[in-house]
């Protein structure tokens, strides 16, 4: 079985409050996005156990610690289903706000499910994803969501960038999920992103904003830098994705991208 894991983008992000545990709660829009990792899962049941290995894009983390493997274990610990091969080829940046590794995870229950004949509903498949990462469910469904909570809430939204050209630029700059919300200061909402479909892109940059970006672009000028040079490349809007550092901007027409960008950094752009 052959799986491929997509990008996701936040547009907007209010980080509203934190919680006595020591989450946060948000509210965003998920919206996914045409980049990809490829994700091929071998039956193996003489194994007792999931034998990931990976390529492309090199991890910092221990093995054991891929979300891919955390997957097989919760359906191993709840189904007891058998061991498999893994084979992972990272496309998606790590560090990015983008949740390639979410999406790696949510791909491998969806994937581990139908072929061992579970028939999980999306309900099931969700509460299991959300127990391995906040942002893990929403690649369950994998359709534009606001997302509420600690992430883990998400209400379906009718609307769609298709006839948008997305541009995604990643600097050479891993950003900790954990270190974002720890220079984060919560504070209520300005604008609900729930008025967001009915809202023309053109007056997004003029009320939809990512809290994380105050703190990033405080630490890493080029973050900034490429925001404000998507905007002087004429993108209707402009945003980091998540916790970072990916900038995203999204254009009405095709933008020349020749020698735009850093070679050292990753630059994805499509045709919504």
């Amino acid at each position: 079985m052959i799986l491929f894991p997509n990008a996701k983008i936040n547009i907007g992000l209010n980080v509203t409050e934190k919680r006595p545990d020591g989450y946060h709660t948000l509210e965003t829009v998920f919206y996914p996005i045409p980049l990809t990792d490829v994700l091929e899962i071998i039956p193996h049941e003489e194994s007792i156990s999931m034998q990931l290995e990976m390529s492309g894009i090199k991890l910092d983390h221990p093995t054991g610690e891929n979300l891919v493997e955390k997957a097989w274990k919760v359906l191993h610990a709840k189904y007891n289903i058998p061991g498999c091969k893994a084979l992972l080829h990272k496309l998606i940046p790590f560090g990015a706000g983008l949740g390639g590794g979410s999406a790696d995870a949510a791909f491998c229950l969806k994937g581990l499910a139908e072929m061992n004949e579970l028939n999980l509903t999306v309900t099931k498949l969700k509460e299991l994803a959300c127990g391995i990462g906040a942002d893990c469910s929403f690649f369950i469904e994998n359709t534009p969501q606001l997302a509420t909570g600690i992430g883990e809430i998400l209400t379906p939204l009718e609307f769609s960038l298709a006839g948008k050209y997305l541009v995604l630029v990643k600097p050479d700059v891993e950003i900790s999920t954990k270190d974002a919300y720890g220079n984060i200061e919560p504070k209520p909402a300005e604008h609900s992103l729930r008025l967001l479909k009915a809202m023309p892109l053109k007056d997004w940059k003029h009320v939809i904003k990512n809290d994380f970006e105050t703190p990033v672009f405080q630490k890493y000028k080029k973050v900034r830098d490429l925001k404000m040079q998507l905007y002087e490349m004429g993108a209707s809007y402009a945003s980091m994705s998540g916790s970072g550092s990916a900038v995203y901007g999204l254009f009405e027409n095709k933008p020349d991208l020749q020698h735009a960008f850093d070679p050292a950094y990753f630059v994805f752009d499509v045709l919504l």
